[in-house]
């Protein structure tokens, strides 16, 4: 008897915003399961990461760039399925995460996902699938807005507001990494969480004006908002810089001392990626994983991600697996290893 090749099925399982709300439109629907053009590959999605954006784009419809099934998720770590015309990076097998298409939607709420091979780099071994997930976009937006848009230098001072944060804890260890003093906001129960990572002055936001008590600061780095990017102006240095991540109408008009401010949006890039990656393999950088869900309980976990009230991030199984290798911590219903010591 001759053995056919089993044909790929023609859906998956998926989350589907069925219209623009809160976390109650979000359901489990079969959606068609996309296949890899030229110059991308098909990954089998082990685990997805949340960011607000997500309940950005589930409220409103976001950057509005949606294909057709308006499927969430920008987030993504799992295993090549197969590869496009002209892919030699990756081969079937290869384990890899990363932020495809970004600010397009990846359709990380899905059992597969598509996009160009050089979205991507290979998870390093030292992180689970639900470590790798809660990676890239959160970890892609410090690093270029350290290293690349506030051109960060061994020896200056850092404020990371919010920084115990998905974006916030991950920008503490890159500029630690790079040799900055870094002073980090956050409320005094996460103070121990914030010197763990590396931290040098930790200031409670909830007892603390930080306009009061920083100066000479020669990056700010904000993941906050509101009058956070204002106020931030008193603490620097005269050529200092401001970057702020959550609106760009948060961005305060400077025209005195030399001050640069700005906005920035993360965009897809291998070279940043294959960075986080070297710091995650010299032991210098490791996400911390606050909370795992399965898929089928998205709605639930945004409604946690919108509490404000996590510390790192949120990570959503989409295949279990067998628990991997972790240095420690606990998940919740969820894939081992998300947890940091």
């Amino acid at each position: 008897m001759n053995d056919m090749p089993t044909a790929a099925p023609a859906t998956m399982r998926a989350v589907t915003a069925t219209q623009w709300g809160g976390p109650e439109v979000l359901a489990e629907a079969r959606v068609a399961r996309p296949a890899p053009g030229p110059t991308e590959i098909l990954v089998r999605v082990h685990a997805a990461g949340l960011n607000p954006v997500d309940w950005k784009s589930r409220a409103t419809g976001g950057f509005g760039m949606w294909d057709e099934t308006p499927v969430l998720g920008y987030d993504v770590s799992g295993v090549v399925e197969a590869v496009g015309l002209g892919v030699t990076l990756y081969a079937p097998g290869d384990e890899v995460f990363g932020m495809p298409a970004f600010p397009r939607q990846a359709g990380g709420y899905g059992e597969y996902v598509t996009g160009p091979a050089r979205h991507f780099a290979r998870k390093p071994a030292a992180l689970s699938h639900v470590e790798a997930a809660a990676l890239p976009l959160a970890g892609l937006t410090a690093w270029q807005a350290l290293t690349g848009t506030a051109e960060l230098r061994a020896g200056q001072r850092v404020l990371v507001h919010a920084a115990a944060g998905g974006v916030g804890h991950l920008a503490v260890q890159i500029a630690k990494a790079r040799g900055a003093y870094v002073i980090g906001t956050a409320s005094a129960a996460k103070h121990g969480f914030l010197r763990a990572l590396g931290v040098d002055e930790p200031l409670d936001y909830t007892t603390t004006d930080f306009a009061e008590v920083v100066r000479d600061v020669d990056i700010v780095l904000d993941c906050y908002g509101g009058d956070y990017g204002t106020r931030s102006l008193r603490v620097l240095r005269d050529g200092g810089t401001l970057v702020t991540l959550p609106s760009p109408d948060a961005v305060p008009p400077v025209t005195e001392r030399g001050i640069r401010t700005g906005f920035t949006l993360v965009e897809p890039d291998y070279a940043g990626l294959l960075g986080l990656v070297e710091l995650v393999e010299t032991g210098r950088l490791r996400p911390e994983v606050d909370t795992v869900l399965p898929l089928a309980e998205a709605a639930k976990a945004h409604e946690l991600g919108e509490s404000g009230r996590t510390r790192g991030k949120i990570v959503l199984t989409v295949v279990r697996t067998r628990p991997e290798p972790s240095a420690g911590g606990a998940a919740q219903h969820g894939e081992a290893g998300a947890g940091r010591p």
